[in-house]
């Protein structure tokens, strides 16, 4: 298997910036964090105004349905890392789990493509959709 990777640069104010991607695993994780810290603070204005019952309950419910919510993902985003390509990133030579055609490295934010066709092209997550790949393949 040969991997791949580009380079992205976007001119900004005259001068080249290094556009940042993420990984997709990580940025799912970091919405169920996201979601629990948002249960929590619901919660909290729960307890804010408790002198009305039914809407701390209120309050209480939400932030439990957002605690619950952020499980049920990080339960989903677990079963799609154990599928997940594991491979060396190139630029830092540290081990990273790619989902899709197109992802970032874990570590070092490098974009990465296992698929040739891809090679040498902008870095774009519209090469994962399916939309996508059913209008290249006619």
């Amino acid at each position: 298997m040969v991997l791949c990777y580009t380079s992205l640069w976007k001119k900004q104010g005259g001068f080249p910036v290094a556009l940042q991607y993420t990984n997709k695993i990580n940025r799912i994780r970091t919405f169920a964090l996201s979601l629990i810290f948002i249960g929590f603070g619901i919660m909290y204005i729960g307890l804010l105004v408790k002198q009305v019952a039914w809407l701390m309950l209120l309050f209480f419910i939400l932030g439990l349905l957002s605690i619950v919510f952020s499980t049920v993902v990080y339960f989903w985003i677990g079963m799609l890392s154990t599928r997940a390509v594991q491979i060396i990133c190139p630029s830092c030579e540290k081990p990273t789990k790619m989902l899709g055609r197109v992802d970032a490295c874990m570590h070092c934010k490098q974009p990465l493509t296992m698929d040739k066709d891809l090679e040498g092209k902008e870095f774009d997550e519209k090469y994962n959709s399916k939309k996508y790949k059913k209008a290249n393949q006619k």
